[in-house]
């Protein structure tokens, strides 16, 4: 594995990001292990996530100017802090989030910071995904902004589910709406690093027992 991606998952972990246990996905799935970033609390804990969503959107995206958008309410907090984590990097994007109900006074709307303009594109900054209904809403959310389209989705984690049918959820929502989803790790870079301490078979034969019956095929 590489070495960032073992720092990433410690990060994580040393965050309360990452917990095992017994949990309910959005999905309704019944889950061995959560992934939650409303668990990070303090500035220097956001800030190394933004370095972390940062490296991966400049190895997959590269210099390419686009607008980031944290869909509320944890996704908010992951697209402030990519944008900031880019601008270390030279790259200065705009960001921008959804109301949960739209604002009937002041400057209204569901937007809140810079709203996209036609012929831009979006980048997408979630915290994981299951099954894909957050993007989906996301995406129904986005639709009423005329001429701009979604680039791409980075996720933390790719949980290497299946989504409505066989596929991952990942790989559905890539041909659904035709942009990549990337992650910093995946279900297997976490089995792969648990494994290395004997302390935690119980939560790799759990993780391993769920993906058995969830796991995608492709």
């Amino acid at each position: 594995m590489e070495s960032y991606k073992r720092e990433f998952i410690q990060f994580l972990e040393g965050a309360g990001v990452l917990k095992f246990g017994d949990f309910t996905a959005k999905s309704g799935r019944k889950i061995p292990y959560f992934i939650n970033a409303g668990d990070i609390k303090t500035g220097e804990q956001i800030a190394k996530l933004g370095e972390f969503y940062a490296k991966a959107y400049l190895e997959k995206v590269g210099n390419k100017r686009c607008v980031l958008y944290g869909p509320a309410y944890k996704g908010i907090s992951i697209a402030v802090s990519a944008a900031v984590g880019l601008s270390k990097q030279g790259l200065d994007v705009p960001f921008f989030f959804n109301r949960k109900e739209a604002k009937d006074h002041g400057e209204g709307g569901v937007f809140v910071g810079y709203v996209p303009k036609a012929g831009e594109e979006i980048v997408i900054t979630e915290d994981v995904i299951t099954a894909g209904t957050a993007i989906r809403e996301s995406m129904a959310i986005l639709s009423s902004l005329e001429g701009v389209k979604v680039a791409a989705t980075f996720v933390m984690v790719d949980r290497k589910e299946k989504g409505k049918g066989e596929k991952s959820a990942m790989a559905e929502v890539e041909e659904e709406f035709g942009f990549p989803v990337y992650s910093v790790v995946d279900v297997y870079d976490i089995i792969e690093y648990l494994e290395a301490d004997p302390a935690n078979e119980e939560n790799v034969t759990r993780i391993k027992n769920y993906l058995a019956v969830n796991g995608a095929k492709a």
